[in-house]
């Protein structure tokens, strides 16, 4: 089922544990970032303000007992909007987000999908679909997904990726 962006925020919000995010690609275009994304490559700084309202809904659900965990799959060198996205990071951990990178540049692939998703609570998966610019596509509510293939690909992505506090970008 498609979700729509009231639909996707409904979703999101009424997780009661646990949302995971596999990410997988070098580049998301997302048009709410743009300018913030252009200032960080001229200055190659990123301020977020403490009103940010990713970062307040973080700190609302981390508060709240509920937590977020992300692995990003990522190869060197990392693109322009990694590095970007990386500055964002250190906010998001701040905020309680549990951020992982892992790193395949030297590696291969050890039987992920190449596929963004969103798992919440072990029990609903939304497939994230994008174009090859990292523009999105939609956003899906998979009606019978293969939960355990889904918990597995999670906990294989969190065992080998890098805490982000720990990741080194040297």
């Amino acid at each position: 089922m498609h979700l729509g962006r009231d639909h996707w925020a409904t979703l999101f919000d009424s997780f009661e544990r646990e949302a995971f995010r596999l990410e997988t690609l070098p580049v998301y275009s997302v048009e709410g970032e743009k300018e913030e994304f252009e200032e960080f490559l001229a200055t190659g700084k990123l301020d977020l303000p403490e009103d940010d309202p990713w970062l307040l809904k973080v700190q609302a659900f981390h508060n709240s007992g509920r937590r977020i965990r992300r692995v990003h799959i990522v190869t060197r060198p990392l693109s322009d909007y990694l590095r970007y996205e990386f500055a964002a990071y250190r906010y998001n951990v701040a905020a309680g987000e549990d951020v992982r990178i892992l790193d395949l540049t030297d590696r291969d692939n050890p039987g992920l999908p190449d596929q963004d998703f969103w798992m919440f609570d072990e029990s609903r998966i939304v497939s994230m679909n994008y174009r090859a610019d990292g523009s999105q596509i939609s956003r899906d509510l998979l009606e019978d997904p293969d939960l355990r293939q889904y918990r597995q690909w999670r906990d294989l992505a969190l065992s080998l990726a890098t805490p982000f506090s720990e990741y080194s970008t040297d």
